[in-house]
């Protein structure tokens, strides 16, 4: 997949988290889920810049935990807090790092999930085992199913977040 099946895929898993999320009283956190959930969703294409195969190390199940945890730990580090256009009063929960690097494991996992859906497919569990996956359903350059994953994935969190108070 390219940038917008990716981020496309993201919002499509996050959507179901960002309701939970606002049902249970934390409007803001859900907005700050979806911001973390599409900084995410192509992190692993970084290997198209650094000395390593493409689909390589980020595209496994090791590489979505790290990413997860740094992301929690920068969180943590960074004190997390809302936007200065946030209500008065309005604060985030003490576990907010925890869902900062628990949406970034899930976007970062969406994004393998995506490629696996792809000829090329992926290795999710280099370098202890080569067994490949690939569903191979489309190119990962098909315009259409890139467009078609953004689109679903814009309109699932716009639903997820229309239907929860």
């Amino acid at each position: 997949m390219y940038w917008r099946g990716h981020v496309g895929i993201a919002l499509l898993a996050y959507a179901p988290v960002a309701g939970a999320v606002r049902v249970a009283g934390e409007p803001g956190l859900a907005t700050l889920g979806a911001v973390v959930a599409v900084a995410f969703a192509t992190l692993p294409d970084a290997d198209e810049w650094l000395p390593v195969a493409h689909r390589g190390p980020t595209h496994t199940v090791a590489f979505v935990v790290a990413a997860g945890v740094v992301a929690a730990l920068a969180a943590l580090a960074a004190g997390v807090v809302l936007p200065a256009s946030a209500p008065t009063g309005t604060t985030l929960p003490p576990w907010t790092p925890a869902f900062v690097g628990g949406v970034a494991a899930l976007s970062v996992c969406s994004h393998v999930a995506g490629d696996a859906i792809t000829p090329m497919g992926i290795r999710p569990f280099r370098p202890l085992s080569g067994w490949h996956v690939t569903l191979d359903l489309t190119p990962a350059a098909n315009p259409r199913a890139n467009r078609l994953f953004l689109g679903l994935g814009v309109a699932a969190l716009a639903l997820s977040i229309g239907l929860t108070p």
